[in-house]
């Protein structure tokens, strides 16, 4: 299973601690193994018995996060292991997305592969719609003289709000321009406020 993550918002970041994806099996599924994130909890594996190498994660609810930059190599893949943090799309096209591939198996595989639900993404504000099935995935190999396609392919779309994110949603004025490479951080206060009100 190969997912891809994509911060479409204009110019908001995913800072740290970054995304936490997390999902409920809908039947008895299990990470066998994985590249460009983990699991925060291998769980209870016991049911898979007879293996020299018990599965990646058996939790139900598994939490999936990205892999640090300095990750091995032999377990990255494109576009992961940044911590998390992605960039907006506007500010920085070359990181705003997140990639990684799980291997998923079960103790009973003849029911085949059930599309788990109740997606969360990890970050304040942000909540998460049902899989909404699309067209199979494309993938070009040997130059592209060859194309390949996914069994099945699904999109989960994650909005933030502000009412969600604090009950008291709060703006503030940031003096930085948007095409600059860093964020100003806003201050306690941007125009000497008294209470409510700004001193001009």
């Amino acid at each position: 299973v190969r997912v891809s993550i994509f911060n479409f918002q204009l110019y908001r970041h995913i800072e740290r601690p970054g995304w936490q994806l997390g999902w409920e099996w809908q039947g008895d599924e299990a990470i066998m193994s994985m590249l460009g994130a983990e699991a925060t909890e291998q769980g209870n594996c016991s049911r898979f018995k007879g293996g020299e190498n018990l599965p990646h994660c058996c939790e139900k609810q598994p939490m999936i996060i990205d892999l640090l930059p300095e990750a091995s190599f032999n377990m990255k893949t494109s576009n992961c292991c940044k911590g998390g943090v992605l960039s907006s799309m506007v500010q920085d096209p070359s990181n705003y997305a997140a990639i990684f591939v799980m291997q998923i198996g079960a103790v009973n595989s003849s029911d085949g592969f059930k599309m788990p639900g109740n997606f969360s993404f990890g970050v304040s504000g942000y909540t998460c719609g049902q899989p909404v099935r699309v067209p199979p995935s494309r993938y070009s190999s040997d130059s592209g003289r060859r194309w390949t396609q996914a069994l099945g392919t699904w999109n989960i779309t994650c909005m933030y709000s502000q009412f969600v994110a604090s009950s008291s949603p709060q703006c503030c004025v940031s003096l930085s321009a948007f095409y600059n490479t860093t964020i100003v951080p806003c201050p306690k206060c941007s125009c000497s406020c008294h209470a409510s009100k700004c001193v001009k």
